[in-house]
């Protein structure tokens, strides 16, 4: 799980870099504003620059991925006999990424993140619809405090609803869907299997729009795609292994620590301020998982002080 949250941390830093800066401007320079001002005039170069980005992402991915491919029998192995839920997870996946993107040109980096955060509630819902797991006490005050935190965040009584709000809160409902169907995945199939399959779907899904769109990315963001990508690539590939040894309700919790820290790099290198409302979201939503992940563990304790 380290591996996932390094992983996680430093490819959403450069995948924000890539998302609301471009050669010659500052963070919060012209494009930025105009996106805060008129998203609708600047959705469409910015979803060109995702669509950009993902392929480049998903081209180094594969390259990345070949060494385990081969260590773990080679293509023959990567055979598979759920190529249906593969491709609808894949789809999910890659819809919400896209939405995450678009979230981040649109409004703040902690209240993206935080949103995004919301996931392990609707994670927890899904796993109980359709993976057989419980939803215990813990749980369930995980999935209240979620909500009272998403809520705080993006206050609905103040009369503004920002669209990237609503975007980060679909894109946390896609990430939730895609995590379930992983879990279900890897009840029959290997952790490279399912990113080996990841990266094809994603490719494809994603070719023909990029194509329509492809400009050459500059040199000077090639080190940042690289990044991104191997990031990217083993974080997934680290999400995978642990499903397979945990509920998912148990795993996605522990991807909360990226909230401080995205917040704090927020502030550190793209200068934006943290809001009060966006710090007590954040603790709410951080506080209700750290329940739910420290819930298993106390109940473990207590059957072996009663052994």
């Amino acid at each position: 799980m380290l591996c996932l949250l390094r992983g996680g941390v430093v490819s959403q830093d450069a995948q924000r870099y890539l998302a609301v800066r471009t050669p010659g401007l500052q963070p919060g320079d012209g494009r930025r504003e105009t996106l805060r001002a008129h998203p609708a005039e600047g959705a469409g170069g910015a979803g060109d620059d995702v669509l950009r980005g993902r392929v480049a992402d998903l081209v180094h991915g594969f390259v990345l991925l070949y060494p385990l491919v081969r260590a773990n029998g080679g293509f023959a192995a990567m055979r598979t006999g759920r190529a249906g839920l593969h491709v609808a997870r894949n789809a999910f996946h890659y819809a919400a990424q896209f939405g995450w993107f678009m979230a981040l040109t649109l409004i703040p980096i902690a209240q993206v993140v935080a949103i995004e955060f919301t996931m392990p509630i609707w994670t927890a819902l899904l796993a109980v619809s359709f993976l057989g797991e419980r939803l215990n006490a813990a749980r369930i005050v995980a999935i209240v405090l979620g909500l009272v935190g998403v809520t705080a965040i993006v206050r609905p009584s103040t009369g503004h609803l920002d669209p990237g709000q609503l975007i980060a809160l679909a894109a946390a409902v896609g990430f939730a869907l895609s995590v379930t169907m992983v879990k279900s995945l890897t009840r029959s199939e290997s952790a490279v299997a399912i990113i080996f399959w990841m990266l094809i779907v994603q490719s494809a899904i994603g070719l023909v729009p990029a194509a329509l769109v492809w400009r050459s990315p500059p040199p000077a963001v090639l080190p940042w795609i690289l990044v991104i990508a191997v990031c990217g690539t083993y974080s997934h590939y680290c999400m995978t292994r642990a499903l397979q040894h945990a509920e998912a309700t148990t795993i996605v919790p522990m991807d909360f620590l990226r909230v401080p820290l995205s917040a704090l790099a927020a502030w550190l290198v793209y200068a934006e301020a943290v809001d009060l409302w966006t710090v007590l979201g954040a603790a709410l939503i951080l506080g209700g998982n750290a329940l739910n992940l420290l819930a298993p563990a106390r109940a473990r304790a207590a059957v072996r002080a009663d052994a």
